[in-house]
């Protein structure tokens, strides 16, 4: 006998709530794949806030900028690294001047996408 296959659940027609930066919308989508590799299973409308996404659609559109050229690998480690630690590279800090200079340009190419698709204000 087949197995029945159920549909992807929809989000209703409220959408949920924006996120404020795209920042933001980067460091939910951080800790939704680190409680995910943690072994918590992450499931749509649950969380305190209704969000207009899904936490990988933020890292598809990381990944789809990635492939299209527009983020390139130094980006994506600037991301992570400062994804996991929940917190953007101070521009205070002599070090951390070039991942700051890496951290802004890659939201400056990401910000828009999640604007177009309603993912942030």
């Amino acid at each position: 006998m087949a197995r029945a296959h159920s549909a992807p659940r929809l989000l209703d027609d409220t959408g949920g709530e924006p996120f404020a930066s795209p920042e933001e919308a980067w460091f939910w989508s951080v800790q939704a794949q680190e409680a995910k590799l943690a072994g918590a299973r992450v499931v749509a409308g649950r969380g305190l806030i209704r969000r207009p996404c899904e936490p990988d659609d933020v890292m598809r559109t990381v990944d789809r900028l990635y492939r299209q050229r527009q983020l390139m690998r130094d980006h994506l480690h600037v991301l992570v690294h400062y994804g996991r630690r929940l917190l953007a590279p101070d521009p205070q800090r002599e070090r951390e001047f070039r991942a700051r200079q890496l951290w802004c340009e890659a939201f400056d190419r990401i910000g828009p996408v999640l604007r177009d698709k309603g993912i942030v204000q």
